[in-house]
């Protein structure tokens, strides 16, 4: 997988914190011990708990720094599911980087360079990061120090911008970090430092083109370390305010967010108050910001484990419940008992199987989407959730498979596949298996499959439909390539697109244009069984088919017309259009 498919590949990226030697104390102490094949098993839990780039620091005075980066490097590229995932190569010594680049396949990303030793070494180091194929992580820092102001920030990394592009280097490839401070210190001239941030980077995607942005998330919090509750919370909070500004990925723990939505509202408020200086100097109350957020982090001192207790609560709650809550949550622990209490509650009712994950499951999904979608819920806990999701399924199958009928013929055969430049496939499963349980064949290729795997197999196969599958933003290009040739082989088959990045407007505007065979956007897989029926039907496909087109002509003219009036209100109108 290539760096520049992962950063572009979702709303935001994480980068694993944890194969990090100064900021996990529990994987210094296994490098310090050599004991690597522990360390490479931090490694893969990071990357299993959603991190899409792994950051790997070996920084440490009474290390051999080169030594242990090649060891570790070499191990975890013979490790397939971690080596899919890009590798930050990060330290402070050139030639520790440097000799982590020769260890590593695929586009690895250098962490980092910067100006602060002046202009001739930085394009220096550029130029064999460039030579190496590297991106590279510009840090906010010049001859005078770090960049602590947004005025700073941005004029730090404009200059940078100019040099890097000025030798040819990637902007694509260019990642900056404006640099995340500590907030509520308790030091005035530290209010801003968050908002200052948020505020840097959107200048920055403006007036530099291309260019991604991060940061070290954990700095934000520092002041509040040993209290998790209240780190959380302000994570959480940060990344909702500053994905939308233009953050593009962050140095976090990938299995340690909180669900906006679910932070409790005092401390929701709380935190915004410091983040985004909401009420700069002292209020009525005669506190600050900072003095309320201090006063309020003490009441969750040592609350931890009174958390886990009281969170055990929702294992009194109704099955239906239970399940959502499980798959929101991302737990795993007790989803075989619930999904067993559900199945039976519906055999008892006189129902199938199937019904448990067309209803409580896919009501559970559909809940993760919709947060997912509105940014109150970030990709990690969506990993957590659709494996929660796979192993309630895994233990339906079996009684899915018991009762269909021996000799039943099938519906209709599809032909499924997550498109080459992809290797997410949980909900692609998902849907194979309603498909399945509903009567149709369904033949899954799997993951990373090109265009001519899946046109070939389903013209031996004589496929009634090909459905395919997305999550990351270049798989709507091969999308596109897809539909171009099936249209160039003369196909008419049904086309199913579907995936977290897919949206009706986008396969309104590029998908449906490039082929004349039917091309339908599956929103989720509860839709699938109705979108399939109704395509192999011969007396509903036609009217069907007719109005999913008018609802993509209107698609497309709702789209052109949000087009005409941000170019009309370009620099003034905040005013948005709704289409219906």
């Amino acid at each position: 997988m290539t760096t520049e498919t992962t950063l572009s590949g979702s709303q935001f990226v994480n980068i694993g914190e944890r194969t990090n030697v100064t900021g996990s104390a529990a994987f210094k102490k296994l490098i310090m011990a050599d004991d690597y094949a522990a360390a490479v098993e931090v490694a893969r839990q990071q990357v299993e708990n959603g991190a899409q780039i792994i950051d790997v620091n070996m920084d440490e005075g009474l290390l051999d720094a080169t030594l242990a980066m090649t060891t570790f490097l070499k191990l975890i590229m013979a490790e397939p599911d971690i080596a899919r995932v890009p590798v930050m190569i990060d330290s402070s010594k050139w030639e520790v980087i440097e000799a982590g680049l020769k260890c590593v396949s695929g586009k690895p990303i250098v962490n980092s360079i910067s100006m602060k030793e002046g202009e001739a070494p930085f394009l220096e180091q550029a130029r064999k990061c460039m030579a190496y194929g590297a991106a590279v992580v510009v840090m906010a820092f010049d001859e005078t120090g770090q960049a602590d102001t947004k005025q700073r920030k941005v004029e730090i990394c404009e200059r940078a911008y100019k040099l890097l592009t000025g030798i040819g280097f990637p902007p694509e490839d260019i990642i900056f970090d404006p640099n995340i401070f500590a907030v509520a210190t308790g030091i005035e001239e530290h209010d801003r430092y968050a908002l200052d941030f948020i505020e840097a980077v959107r200048e920055i995607k403006a007036r530099c083109p291309h260019v991604h942005c991060s940061g070290g998330l954990s700095n934000l919090s520092f002041s509040f370390r040993g209290n998790e509750i209240v780190r959380r919370a302000m994570h959480s909070v940060f990344l909702y305010h500053a994905i939308p500004a233009g953050l593009d990925m962050a140095i976090v723990n990938a299995g340690q967010l909180d669900v906006y939505d679910q932070i409790e509202p005092a401390l929701r408020e709380a935190c915004e108050d410091v983040i985004l200086m909401r009420r700069p100097g002292v209020g009525a109350d005669g506190k600050s910001s900072t003095e309320r957020l201090i006063e309020l982090a003490e009441s969750y001192k040592g609350q931890d484990k009174a958390a886990e207790k009281a969170a055990e609560e929702w294992r009194g709650w109704e099955p239906v419940r239970r399940l959502e809550h499980a798959l929101v949550k991302g737990i795993d622990a007790h989803i075989v008992a619930d999904t067993e209490e559900m199945r039976l509650a519906v055999a008892a009712a006189g129902g199938r199987p199937i019904e448990v994950i067309e209803g409580p499951l896919m009501q559970g999904m559909n809940t993760v989407g919709d947060l997912f979608g509105s940014g109150k819920m970030f990709l990690p806990q969506v990993v957590k959730s659709a494996r929660v999701m796979k192993k309630a399924v895994a233990h339906l199958i079996p009684f899915i498979e018991a009762e269909k009928e021996a000799g039943q013929s099938a519906k209709g055969k599809i032909v499924m596949a997550t498109v080459k430049g992809d290797v997410h496939d949980i909900g692609k499963n998902i849907v194979g298996v309603v498909l399945q349980c509903n009567g149709y064949e369904v033949i899954d290729l799997g993951v990373m499959v090109a265009w001519s795997t899946i046109l070939e197999t389903a013209q031996a196969e004589g496929a009634d439909i090909i459905g395919l599958s997305g999550l990351i933003t270049p798989s709507l290009d091969e999308m596109v390539t897809m539909a171009q040739e099936m249209q160039r082989a003369g196909m008419d088959l049904p086309l199913l697109i579907g995936g977290a990045t897919t949206s009706k407007v986008h396969t309104a505007l590029r998908i449906d244009p490039a082929y004349d065979g039917p091309v339908i956007h599956v929103l989720d897989a509860s839709r699938a069984v109705g979108v399939a029926s109704q395509l192999l039907s011969d007396t509903l496909r036609d009217g069907f088919v007719e109005e999913v087109a008018a609802d993509y002509e209107q698609s497309a003219m709702c789209a052109g017309r949000q087009d005409r009036q941000r170019a009309a209100d370009a620099g003034g109108s905040a005013r948005q259009w709704l289409c219906l």
